[in-house]
């Protein structure tokens, strides 16, 4: 009896031994066995569901592509309609509708800190670290620049030009409003013409204008 569990142990032991190799030999990207799969991948398809057996649906995944030119439900104030290509003519009739007070130009300058200055560097002058690595980032201290309007800018941010990729997706239009605003006013000491321009521009901007918002206080009013 007791040699006949002294095996038993033996074998136990061995079988152990053998399944602890073969399940520490996969890759570190082996997820393993999957045990009672259908805890996991039930029949009802889900949104987000990465299991690939949907039948019905192009590419066999559950979610769906939008339909071509069709715009998320509160996002059309991202769209302005002008070509991505033309940032020096139709881009320049944009109306910036933010007055540069205390409270824009410093909402701008965070956004600017976390969004540009990696590249343009803390004054605007092409010299930010990735900057550095990567040249052809713009020097928004160039007369070429400074020359530029706003909307130039604006439309800069949201569809990128050159080596800059757009960033429309990531900074909404309200935002890019504040950057340029930044840029213009305190990276390139327009002051006080950025802020007549501005002034002008809030009473002039109408709901038809697409990415702009009518406000009097820094914060525009919602539509």
């Amino acid at each position: 009896m007791r040699n006949k569990l002294k095996a038993s142990l033996k074998i136990s032991l061995l079988t152990f031994t053998m399944v602890s190799m073969f399940s520490c030999s996969k890759g570190p990207n082996d997820t393993g066995t999957q045990y009672a799969p259908q805890m996991y991948d039930d029949p009802s398809y889900e949104a987000l569901k990465q299991a690939d057996y949907n039948k019905v649906n192009p590419g066999r995944m559950n979610m769906r592509v939008p339909a071509k030119n069709t715009i998320p439900r509160g996002k059309l104030a991202y769209f302005n309609h002008i070509p991505k290509n033309d940032s020096l003519n139709q881009a320049d009739a944009l109306k910036n509708p933010f007055v540069a007070n205390a409270q824009v130009l410093e909402e701008g300058q965070v956004l600017y800190e976390r969004f540009c200055q990696h590249c343009h560097g803390a004054e605007g002058k092409g010299d930010g670290k990735v900057g550095v690595v990567f040249k052809g980032v713009a020097n928004l201290q160039s007369d070429a620049i400074k020359a530029a309007s706003m909307g130039h800018i604006y439309h800069v941010i949201t569809n990128g030009k050159g080596r800059m990729m757009p960033h429309g997706s990531q900074v909404n239009p309200e935002e890019r409003w504040k950057i340029a605003l930044y840029v213009k006013n305190t990276l390139q000491g327009a002051g006080e013409q950025a802020t007549e321009v501005n002034s002008e521009a809030a009473t002039e901007a109408s709901s038809s204008d697409g990415d702009n918002v009518q406000q009097s206080t820094g914060t525009p009013n919602s539509q």
